[in-house]
């Protein structure tokens, strides 16, 4: 019993005694500093655009370290009065307090009182933040003299380690205050709007008297512990004031105060970035990629607790343009929802990720929970059908055959597979379809079609024949060289359809595919992140992985064939961009799903729209959208339009640049079975014009 008291007076900071008896005790049970791990402490994760404006931050626990010196003086004398006025006095351990709270321990028959030293506070605070199971967590908590006793080493450590004004440092930045804020620049920041240098007498009282139980007095919750937090917030008043660093009328005065907080909201996580979609895409990225830890604990680490600062591959200015165009054309409270990104060709950087809707779990506001402009991986859903933008698929291996641009197929008003084994998946399957006919949007007619007059029609029938012709799986090749994979990660289907665009894709999948092209065969995956700096200040690039997919000439002669599409093909109507562009238009099976897909040597971007309770079963006919009425929507009703309003404004300041001429030689040159296309170079009107639907084949038969 004896040993028991002797142990409870080393381990229990308090009152009464004297060093010699601390001495000779430590002695006697061999009581030796032992040295505390301290891991980082969890930091928030800063999240930059490309011109390095904040647009995003996470966080495990919302904590901003600073230097003392960066806290206001009447801020630590507030915390020192209130939980260990002789601070800078005492070394691991307060005898006086020790012996006082003994004294309290022993009457009340357990642990009624702690007295721990603010070093002893700031090991506790280590031991909880490291620990990575409940089993530790507790240990780190219990009520223990065998806790206390552990704590008391780790002190000693500490106390000869550091200086007291390191110890209160790393106090002040550890510790818990309440309303999810870890640290006192949080605390200032979320309890006052202010920073920690800015802090008053109030204030710093406040915060003082909130570390003692945090969860108790979190204002956050309710009345009644802004009450207790106010009951608190005096009683350090009246400590201050007892211990002369305060006198009793500025104490008065501060006491008939309110409690001033102000509940701040917590920045960062993507429903309070500017750019929620963009945030989900890079925040998924870290989570998903294997670059960034070897497993998903060590990845969600790394991003919420690392302190990292992560520069993006977005551009305001640009993002700022595909905000504005969808919001022109698609309001946010239409059922169909439009979606916009941008690639950079040559980079994969992603330059914008834009939809009409906000992100958020309201329905009745009507938005977004999911990433609509992305993929699964990166927190998106299934996607939507991308119709004919898939042409361009089966067109690049056209050319890739040795097809010229005049060169092409004869074909009926409707299509049938010859026989079983006219189309092969890559698996090496027949499955073709004798009893399925494709057929022409609007009754469009057969005949002979060129790749360039088939491509600027956008004929079905011609390009599901122009595809038995060059082979199912070396078009799905292509595409897979591209990038290509379904939004859902389901493995892509492999139908005679496949050309017509069956598979759900997403505008970023879809817009590095087309960046391709504008890089003349140049694939590079898409890029969020350019680069992150840790909390040491070591940075690390990330460089575009690129591939060449396929001949550069190849992609001069597909550049040439789809900047037709906007003179002689599908957007006419619609127009130009005023530089020389190429793209591609997507209607699938009865207005489910529309798109335009389009690129220059700058920059390349796709639109989608459709309807997410379900694009089979909420087609795009006879609908409203951006209070316009349409009969049916088009690739070059909607999506063509925002592409086309979009480039305008994104490329504005950035010289024009040309594709590289066609190899003539190669491909062909224009005779009497070719047209060649002359791109609209002007600069395009304000006013746009209808698109022609006829001039689109909705894609059939989808199943």
């Amino acid at each position: 019993m004896a040993a028991g008291v002797v142990t409870a007076a080393i381990a229990l900071p308090a009152v009464g005694g004297t060093g010699a008896m601390f001495v000779s005790a430590s002695e006697e049970l061999g009581i030796k500093p032992e040295q505390l791990k301290e891991p980082p402490l969890a930091e928030k994760t800063t999240v930059l655009d490309a011109k390095g404006n904040q647009i995003a931050q996470f966080y495990e626990e919302y904590r901003e370290n600073v230097k003392l010196a960066d806290v206001a003086e009447i801020m630590k004398t507030a915390i020192i009065s209130i939980e260990d006025y002789r601070f800078y006095e005492h070394g691991a351990i307060d005898i006086e307090g020790t012996m006082r709270a003994l004294a309290k321990n022993l009457s009340s028959g357990g642990i009624a009182q702690g007295g721990s030293s603010i070093t002893q506070q700031y090991v506790k605070q280590v031991l909880l933040n490291s620990a990575t199971t409940e089993k530790e967590k507790n240990a780190a908590l219990e009520a223990s003299y065998a806790r206390k006793l552990r704590e008391l080493r780790y002190a000693m450590a500490v106390e000869a380690k550091y200086t007291k004004s390191e110890i209160l440092e790393k106090y002040l930045n550890i510790a818990y205050f309440g309303a999810s804020a870890y640290g006192v620049e949080a605390a200032a920041k979320r309890f006052f709007g202010v920073s920690a240098a800015e802090l008053n007498l109030v204030q710093s009282a406040t915060l003082a008297g909130a570390v003692q139980d945090p969860n108790m007095t979190d204002p956050n919750l309710s009345r009644e512990h802004r009450a207790r937090l106010l009951h608190r917030r005096n009683v350090v008043l009246d400590r201050m004031a007892e211990l002369g660093k305060i006198t009793p009328a500025q104490a008065k005065e501060a006491k008939a105060q309110k409690l001033g907080y102000k509940g701040t909201p917590l920045p960062g996580n993507c429903g309070a970035s500017t750019y929620p979609y963009f945030c989900m895409y890079v925040r998924n990225e870290i989570l998903s990629n294997k670059v960034f830890g070897a497993n998903k604990t060590a990845r969600d680490q790394f991003l919420n607790r690392g302190g990292l600062t992560i520069q993006t591959t977005l551009d305001p200015k640009m993002q700022k343009a595909a905000e504005r165009a969808i919001k022109k054309h698609v309001y946010a409270s239409d059922k169909a929802v439009a979606s916009e990104a941008l690639v950079e060709p040559g980079t994969g950087a992603i330059k914008a990720m834009a939809a009409s809707r906000k992100y958020g779990d309201n329905k009745r506001k009507n938005e977004m929970s999911y990433n609509v402009v992305a993929d699964a991986v990166h927190g998106g859903g299934v996607g939507f059908q991308a119709g004919s933008t898939f042409k361009v698929f089966t067109l690049l291996t056209a050319l890739k055959e040795g097809m010229k641009i005049h060169d092409g197929v004869s074909t009926g008003n409707g299509y049938r597979a010859p026989y079983y084994s006219s189309f092969k998946n890559c698996k090496g399957e027949s499955i073709g379809d004798p009893s399925h006919t494709v057929t022409n949007a609007e009754g469009g007619s057969g005949g002979f079609k060129s790749l360039a007059t088939g491509t600027w029609g956008s004929v079905n029938t011609f390009f599901v024949a122009l595809e038995q012709k060059v082979g199912l799986c070396d078009t799905v090749k292509t595409a897979k060289s591209l990038g290509i994979k379904r939004s859902d990660g389901l493995p892509l289907t492999e139908f005679e359809t496949f050309t017509l665009g069956t598979n759900e894709m997403d505008p970023v999948t879809v817009a590095t595919a087309y960046a391709a092209i504008g890089a003349r065969g140049k694939y590079c995956k898409p890029m969020a992140i350019s680069k992150i700096t840790d909390r040491y200040g070591k940075v690390k690039t990330y460089k575009p992985e690129c591939k060449q997919a396929f001949d550069p000439e190849v992609a001069d002669a597909a550049s040439y064939i789809l900047e037709g599409v906007f003179t002689k093909g599908t957007m006419r109507g619609v127009g130009g961009i005023g530089r020389p562009a190429g793209g591609k238009t997507g209607t699938t099976d009865d207005q489910a799903a529309a798109w335009f897909a389009g690129f220059t040597p700058d920059l390349a971007g796709a639109v989608s729209i459709g309807d997410t309770r379900g694009a089979q079963n909420h087609k795009l006919n006879g609908v409203t959208i951006g209070g316009r009425y349409y009969s049916s929507v088009f690739g070059a009703s909607i999506p063509g339009p925002i592409w086309k309003d979009t480039m305008i404004s994104a490329l504005k300041g950035v010289p024009e640049a040309d594709f590289h001429p066609i190899n003539t030689s190669r491909f062909g040159g224009c005779g009497s079975s070719c047209q060649p296309a002359q791109p609209d170079r002007s600069e395009p009107d304000d006013d746009e014009a209808e698109a022609d639907p006829e001039l689109e084949d909705s894609d059939v038969g989808l199943g």
